[in-house]
């Protein structure tokens, strides 16, 4: 079991889930862009440390101590919501039964992000307890929930970030596009006193 815990693979997924937390603890002090662009490769990355966790059977008669509150969990989503601003909503399109629905199923960035610090914050903390039976637990469990929960979650997040990155920049794109090209046609056209020399030369 303590093989387990301080295994290469979980300490590296460890590593990268502290980071994550802390990066969007401190969100508030970073440029949008630059929020956007940090979550567009952490979340691949967390995904693939997850993807590499070991597999195992456990049995255990407790639940884990819960470590975030409803106040830290709204207060993340909200750091998030600051940066995605109206471009938190995307439309999902991996939900279970959605293919019954009549109408387009809502989700939002910044719910699936603070749903996955949840379950980030929860597992760092408890391998600060240091103990191995909860730090054991704490991976089999947060390896469950990625394979049930927050491993879709994510994936579906990802993809609405990249839009809203991309998107934008395309927007930005066009505006510089259609700029171009009303200097270009103010460029060709003649100055109003030219026009005018040449209709009485013509007349």
């Amino acid at each position: 079991m303590n093989s387990i815990a301080y295994s290469k693979n979980v300490i590296e997924f460890i590593t990268v889930a502290n980071e994550f937390c802390s990066f969007l603890e401190r969100s508030e002090d970073l440029e949008t862009p630059v929020f956007l662009s940090r979550l567009q490769k952490i979340l691949p990355l967390l995904y693939l440390k997850a993807s590499l966790l070991p597999e195992f059977e456990f049995e255990s008669e407790d639940d884990l101590e819960k470590f975030v509150t409803e106040f830290d969990y709204d207060l993340i989503q909200k750091k998030i919501l600051q940066h995605t601003g109206a471009g938190d909503d995307y439309q999902e399109v991996f939900v279970a039964g959605m293919q019954f629905s009549e109408s387009a199923l809502a989700a939002n960035i910044s719910e699936n992000v603070a749903d996955i610090y949840q379950e980030m914050k929860d597992l760092v903390m408890s391998f600060r307890i240091m103990n191995d039976e909860v730090m054991v637990q704490a991976i089999w469990e947060c390896r469950n929930n990625f394979s049930t929960l927050w491993g879709q979650s994510l994936v579906n997040c990802l993809r609405a970030v990249h839009n809203l990155i991309y998107a934008e920049n395309n927007e930005d794109d066009q505006d510089t596009i259609k700029k171009h090209k009303t200097e270009s046609k103010n460029k060709n056209q003649n100055p109003d006193w030219l026009n005018d020399r040449f209709s009485n030369q013509g007349e």
